[in-house]
């Protein structure tokens, strides 16, 4: 169990890292290879397409890191709870969290009491439960939208820079293994291989971000936690679809589609709490 959560720990440093360097790497290569070789000295035909696309990826990436820094801003633990208990040798839950009563987990990485816990988010560094459920699922849906617009231009600078095809599909999945081979044969450079990688790393970040939605909206949906489903829980949930939508989203949901701010009220826990007894 040691060796376990010494994993999890640093995970969950290397995590947030890994995000924060490939953000940087995605913002660098938008602005100072894919915009200025897609569109070279724009004419007034091609200026307003460039305004478009900056804009597109600024909106994007300005509501992906909204959310990321919403979902940590805004913790989930319980602030009712004063003492941290200690998780028996035999307990039967996750190694990296404790269940107790009404809805409670008490998780071992974060050290604290989680109200309706969700999961341990390592790219947050923190757990999801009830105050911060929405800004983590549109973090998921921006981050998923930012990496598959990115992989797009990546295609389309490949395309223009390197004269390379992708009207076969099997181009693609070919790339990586060839691109590597051409790369030790030192037929390509460095810059295009690192660019190669980079449109699977967009292309795996894209698809998990989007695993991740949906499943996260559907547990909503049923007003269900994956910790409950993990331990076979099956909730009597005595609330629509709609009502547990709107329990996470709040009133001002299309707001929240928009711009990372705060649509749903943080002071609903002990209501919420006496629902689960």
């Amino acid at each position: 169990m040691f060796t376990r959560m010494l994993k999890l720990r640093l995970l969950n440093v290397v995590a947030p890292a890994y995000f924060s360097v490939a953000t940087a790497v995605t913002f660098i290569l938008h602005f100072c290879l894919f915009i200025p070789t897609i569109f070279p000295n724009p004419d007034t035909s091609l200026r307003s397409s460039t305004t478009l696309h900056m804009a597109v990826f600024l909106f994007l990436m300005f509501n992906a890191l909204g959310n990321y820094i919403m979902t940590i801003k805004y913790p989930a633990e319980s602030a009712n709870e004063t003492a941290i208990p200690v998780c028996s040798p035999h307990c039967s839950d996750k190694v990296d969290a404790h269940y107790l009563l009404n809805g409670r987990h008490f998780c071992k990485l974060c050290r604290k009491v989680i109200f309706r816990r969700d999961h341990h988010c390592f790219f947050t560094g923190n757990c999801i439960g009830n105050k911060n459920m929405r800004y983590f699922i549109m973090f998921c849906i921006y981050t998923s939208c930012t990496c598959m617009y990115s992989l797009v231009l990546g295609v389309a600078f490949l395309t223009v820079e390197y004269s390379i095809s992708f009207e076969n599909p099997l181009t693609f999945l070919t790339l990586l293994p060839f691109s590597t081979g051409y790369f030790f044969m030192g037929t390509i450079s460095g810059l295009q291989l690192f660019l190669v990688l980079m449109l699977y790393v967009w292309l795996g970040i894209g698809l998990v971000c989007a695993g991740f939605c949906c499943q996260q909206v559907l547990l909503v949906a049923r007003g269900q936690t994956w910790c409950q489903m993990q331990r076979g829980e099956l909730v009597e949930n005595r609330s629509s679809w709609r009502a547990n939508l709107k329990d996470v989203f709040g009133a001002r949901w299309i707001l929240g589609l928009i711009l990372p701010v705060q649509t749903v009220e943080t002071n609903s826990e002990d209501t919420d709490a006496l629902k689960q007894d």
